[in-house]
């Protein structure tokens, strides 16, 4: 009978790769142009420093975000450049060419920044305000719809980009994550047939994180005012280190827990994976592989020892 791993690993699906994390360690593997598999690891050594915050709830949830932000979009440009898209900029080696790049970059991330500003928290709420002038809503219920609003906007956005090429191969190294880790948590030997028989579905899921962020956010949201759009649009971006310390805190006992009350906290994001996960292909699960195998490198060592 094989015995469960209680060893907990996270992941993210990168461009033509998969990054995991172990404690403070990350790895990332991505395929190349050339076929091959470029695996590196490195640690988030600033943790180390303050490993205090881990014992504060909620507290260590707005922390690990932000960490999570910083890994994600380092490990993103890694694979960006491993992959090869990054290559006609560097052969250039044009300072300027590649500083102006790296502004494009950073503007993108900030208009990334207004649009989900503007799609998920503003536009729901000018929705609201002015269907109240036509029926009127008790604030419960205004955040209540509001709140759908944004699921409803979410989930379009989903589905319009699930089947573009370059997104569905990404959401197909989103399955590969998942199944790989799932097939470590259990306890089996990782191989490409093991972990194909695995589920592309999982509890700790960022999709799940979504969704209990949106729950969260109706219970706290429905306490601000309505009076003045811009008002609530600061209070309620002001409150989102409270909303996502507390959704964290229930993403961990979702994760911990197998029981009734976990099971309905995380059904809504795995019925939402159906979209942001694809059924991988051989290649890609060998990927996910190499990168679990990297970040367990030093614990599989002091085991062993």
């Amino acid at each position: 009978m094989k015995k469960e791993n209680k060893i907990r690993i996270g992941g993210q699906a990168l461009i033509e790769g998969i990054m995991m994390r172990h404690k403070n360690k990350v790895a990332v593997s991505v395929r190349t142009p050339e076929g091959k598999i470029d695996t590196e690891s490195f640690n988030i050594s600033f943790l180390d420093k303050i490993s205090w915050y881990k014992k504060i709830p909620i507290f260590r949830g707005i922390v690990e975000m932000i960490v999570s932000l910083i890994v994600g979009y380092k490990c993103l440009l890694k694979s960006a450049q491993k992959a090869g898209l990054e290559e006609e900029s560097e052969k250039k080696d044009n300072k300027k060419e590649n500083a102006l790049i790296g502004a494009f970059g950073v503007i993108g991330v900030i208009l990334g920044m207004f649009i989900t500003i503007g799609l998920f928290m503003f536009l729901p709420s000018l929705i609201i305000k002015n269907l109240n002038k036509i029926v009127y809503f008790n604030n419960f219920f205004k955040v209540l719809f509001e709140g759908l609003i944004k699921i409803f906007v979410f989930i379009a956005y989903l589905f319009l980009i699930s089947n573009m090429k370059d997104i569905k191969r990404t959401f197909q190294y989103h399955g590969a994550e998942h199944k790989t880790i799932a097939c470590f948590e259990k306890g089996e030997i990782l191989t490409i047939e093991n972990v194909k028989k695995n589920t592309r579905f999982h509890p700790r899921c960022g999709t799940n994180f979504i969704f209990i962020v949106l729950f969260i956010s109706i219970l706290i949201f429905s306490f601000l005012t309505w009076k003045n759009l811009l008002v609530r649009l600061i209070l309620k971006f002001s409150m989102l280190p409270l909303v996502t310390g507390i959704s964290y805190e229930f993403i961990r006992l979702a994760g911990k827990e197998n029981n009734i009350i976990g099971k309905i906290m995380v059904a809504p994001g795995l019925l939402l994976q159906r979209l942001t996960t694809k059924e991988p292909d051989a290649k890609q699960i060998e990927v996910a592989i190499k990168s679990v195998e990297e970040v367990l490198k030093e614990e599989k060592q002091q085991n062993d020892f």
